[in-house]
């Protein structure tokens, strides 16, 4: 559980201090997808509907954040309110989230830091959107999330979309299986594009129930494996893009990003923006339609291992 040193620096809602006391299903949730992923007001409205999944399926939610310098581990309405409409909120992973503790930031927390504080406060499955990876050019580049190096020693269980589909899908595969982590596609054989259901890539390992993934859990607990595990979750048919036209919307939105020079945690929020003004919106509607997918998932994950 918590050291001292960390327990001093962080705030845990009553209700999730209340589950972990009591052994509860928890699901953590990242935040940076609301200071960064989607604009206000749908940010908020969006982390409400997905709390509201967790807490409607039977776990309790996490979310977790840096507010004035404090680390949060559960919202108040009030704190996610200022969050949500924070301007020029830190985007902060393993690297800087002591930096925003240390300077009173707001500040939005990655998979790889969100991980971070959910397993030091002993919360095993944790639900986003998707992970971070091997960006395109990143032979030149070198721009390789932290999440990927997260996955590979922090022993929680995430359930993602698959890797965001702006990135190099085929490489990220390739850096999760030299970090050693499990990418398990649930009811799927093939790896989930983020807002498609598809691409061109066999997943490595298949599982059908959240029985079945808490069973692999387990199991690799008694062996004493370290590191988190990646459950591929594909977004609901009805709410997906096609990766064909998806390819093209990307295609445009890395050529005006190659033209601006935008470079480092800059890339994904840009990204991201751009194709939600090239779809119309439509990648916005999909990205709300696969978190709250893949909360019901984790739900469903946690409590089997509770």
């Amino acid at each position: 559980m918590t050291s001292q040193p960390f327990s001093a620096l962080i705030d845990i809602h009553p209700t999730v201090a209340d589950a972990l006391a009591e052994g509860r299903p928890l699901v953590a949730l990242e935040s940076t997808i609301i200071t960064h992923g989607m604009p206000y007001p749908q940010n908020l409205e969006m982390a409400q509907a997905v709390e509201d999944i967790i807490a409607e399926g039977g776990a309790t939610p996490a979310l977790i954040a840096v507010v004035e310098g404090r680390i949060k581990v559960g919202l108040s309405d009030e704190e996610r309110s200022a969050l949500g409409q924070t301007k020029d909120a830190r985007k902060a992973s393993r690297a800087d989230l002591a930096f925003a503790v240390s300077s009173g930031e707001n500040a939005g927390t990655t998979v790889a830091a969100t991980m971070m504080v959910a397993h030091m406060e002993g919360i095993k499955v944790f639900a986003t959107g998707g992970i971070g990876g091997v960006h395109q050019g990143a032979s030149e580049s070198f721009d390789i999330s932290a999440d990927l190096i997260e996955l590979g020693r922090t022993g929680v269980i995430v359930v993602a979309a698959g890797a965001k589909a702006i990135l190099d899908i085929p490489k990220t595969l390739e850096v999760l299986e030299t970090q050693g982590v499990p990418v398990v596609g649930y009811q799927t054989d093939v790896m989930p594009a983020f807002w498609s259901r598809t691409s061109d890539l066999p997943i490595p390992l298949r599982i059908d129930s959240a029985q079945e993934i808490a069973a692999f859990q387990k199991t690799r607990d008694q062996l004493g494996v370290d590191g988190g595990m990646l459950v591929a979750n594909p977004i609901p048919t009805s709410d997906e893009i096609s990766q064909d036209v998806m390819q093209g919307y990307i295609a445009q939105a890395q050529a005006d990003l190659e033209s601006q020079g935008i470079t480092g945690k800059a890339v994904t929020p840009f990204l991201l923006a751009r194709l939600l003004e090239l779809t119309d919106g439509k990648s916005l509607t999909s990205n709300i339609a696969l978190v709250k997918n893949n909360a019901r998932l984790a739900t469903e994950i946690a409590k089997a291992l509770a």
